[in-house]
């Protein structure tokens, strides 16, 4: 037990003095989190270094692809303009067919642009991180009585809708999120994409599901929140129209 409160001390000092006024405090009174650093934080570290990225001034970006059943998450300081790559998680498992959920038990994972809105250690797939689905576009286009809701990408390997990337991986996904949050990010964005929206990927969407015309229509206006990133490296700027439909600047 003596080791073990030192290793997690030891953490902290790396990251920097907390005080259990601050968000990263509050979370370290968890005991999964306080493992969770002392598993990984020093990977997150370095993970951290590689990049030229601070742990105090942290700010990241999560997007997920659920044709390649690939979580990626992007990193920067503060001051950056622009996103780099810090890693890339697996799906563990999946569940439903690529397109937006729109109701209720239909198994879906959703598509479209989320941010985090819930920190939970006592989650009962270990660690979990909220997505705030449904959105405004999620109401508009889904079922308007009940179109689900309690998405998470969390831990162990099962899900009806949400993104598991194993109880192991979870740990360093949510210890950045931890970290970002603390720093003053209240929004840490997730983008969530059928496939990756290239042009070829389109073509092929398209000639796979064309007898669908509104999906093939929803993919052809998320694909400018993805076509932005990849140019850019910075997150776009996101509106919802009235009829459902993002706009992005």
């Amino acid at each position: 037990m003596k080791i073990n409160t030192l290793l997690i001390a030891a953490i902290l000092i790396l990251f920097g003095t907390i005080s259990y006024a601050d968000f990263k405090g509050s979370q370290m009174k968890n005991k999964r989190v306080r493992t969770a650093y002392s598993q990984k934080g020093e990977l997150i570290k370095k993970m951290l270094d590689a990049q030229g990225i601070k742990p105090e001034s942290v700010q990241i970006f999560i997007r997920a692809f659920k044709k390649e059943r690939i979580l990626q998450v992007w990193g920067k300081n503060k001051s950056d303009k622009t996103y780099k790559p810090l890693v890339s998680y697996p799906f563990c498992w999946t569940s439903g067919e690529l397109g937006p959920k729109r109701r209720q038990g239909d198994m879906q994972i959703p598509e479209g642009f989320y941010v985090i809105d819930r920190f939970n250690p006592w989650s009962n797939f270990y660690l979990s991180l909220g997505i705030n689905y449904p959105n405004q576009s999620d109401r508009l286009l889904g079922n308007k009585r009940d179109p689900g809701g309690d998405i998470f990408i969390h831990g162990a390997c099962v899900t009806i809708g949400c993104i598991p990337i194993t109880d192991d991986k979870i740990k360093e996904l949510y210890l950045l999120a931890v970290e970002a949050r603390n720093n003053g990010q209240q929004n840490i964005p997730v983008h969530i994409f059928p496939a990756r929206l290239t042009a070829q990927e389109m073509k092929n969407l398209a000639w796979l599901h064309g007898k669908n015309k509104g999906l093939v229509t929803f993919w052809t206006n998320i694909k400018e929140g993805f076509d932005y990133f990849e140019t850019h490296k910075r997150i776009p700027q996101v509106s919802i129209l009235p009829g459902g439909e993002y706009q992005f600047r």
